[in-house]
């Protein structure tokens, strides 16, 4: 009989290729691990794993058992949901991924209301790029994920929260007065500042600039960096611009170095929404995260100067 544990620890394999951080990232021994997937490979009657000197990989027949387990594991955990979490909403162990452009400007809002209206809510999260996320939500280690929509994975389903749009974001000095409306044909190409390759944001801005980048290598344009805080940063110090999200400027844009201008209609920006496993029972739970979200945020755009760097988002 096939279990959930070999399973597991095949899929770990997948992810780690190697026996040794398999183990260590299923808390077992090597050889506890190593006996299981060999007990797996001799029920199927077929070798799962090609085990060469010092490195390991998956046959065909190896992986397409790891992708198919990996949608059982989910299930099972779906299964478990439904019976924890049926009666009582947003309560226990809440696993939510987040995408960088997001976790910094967003959670700290929504934290203390979650947590008071929530106080049997355990959230766990993890922030890294959208396609991590993306993988690790089908997979089953993730509940929910905050992120920019769309997403076209066929086996996730999606709620908005709220639209995002961009402002552009020049040195102090730049001639040019707050009441400018940029257009995708006033961006120099060679002084965008953008996120490294793999970020969403980086994406969309690019995609935005699609115009004045004909002559230029996407990943070439401008310089790169691996957060938005840095980015603005060289920003400030006359390096160059960049494209930086509404809900970012509070906490991004406080340095006076830093002059930002809106764009002509149609404005740039992106639409940020949730993202769940369609076979998941908990789709209260992250109907009720989505109210938190969207109620929080509306709140605080309405807060009379309560936030210096929104104001000058307004007034730009």
């Amino acid at each position: 009989m096939i279990t959930l544990r070999q399973l597991r620890y095949l899929g770990a394999l997948a992810e780690h290729g190697h026996f040794g951080r398999a183990a260590e990232a299923c808390a077992v021994t090597q050889p506890a691990l190593s006996m299981q997937i060999r007990d797996l490979e001799r029920f199927l009657g077929v070798e799962l794993v090609e085990r060469r000197p010092g490195e390991i990989a998956l046959t065909e027949i190896g992986l397409e058992v790891a992708r198919r387990g990996e949608r059982i594991l989910a299930a099972s955990r779906d299964l478990v949901d439904l019976a924890r979490h049926r009666s009582r909403v947003l309560h226990g162990r809440l696993t939510l991924g987040i995408i960088p452009s997001l976790a910094p400007y967003v959670l700290p809002r929504i934290l203390p209301p979650l947590q008071h209206q929530y106080p049997e809510l355990r959230l766990e999260l993890r922030e890294t790029q959208t396609k991590m996320l993306i993988e690790e939500l089908v997979r089953g280690t993730l509940d929910v994920v905050m992120l920019a929509l769309p997403v076209s994975e066929a086996e996730v389903e999606t709620i908005r929260l709220f639209d995002d749009p961009f402002l552009f974001a020049v040195p102090a000095d730049d001639p040019r007065p707050k009441t400018f409306r940029v257009s995708a044909s006033d961006i120099d190409p060679q002084r965008l500042i953008l996120l490294e390759e793999g970020h969403c944001l980086r994406d969309q801005a690019l995609a935005y600039c699609a115009d004045t980048r004909r002559d230029h290598a996407g990943g070439s344009m401008g310089l790169g960096a691996t957060s938005l805080t840095t980015v603005m940063q060289m920003v400030a110090n006359g390096y160059g611009v960049t494209l930086v999200p509404e809900v970012a400027v509070d906490v991004e844009v406080r340095d006076e170095r830093v002059k930002l201008l809106r764009f002509a209609p149609p404005q740039p920006g992106r639409t940020v929404g949730l993202a769940w496993r369609h076979t998941s029972p908990r789709k209260v739970d992250f109907v009720a995260l989505g109210q938190i979200v969207t109620e929080t945020l509306a709140a605080d755009a309405k807060a009379p100067a309560a936030h210096g760097g929104r104001a000058r988002a307004r007034n730009a």
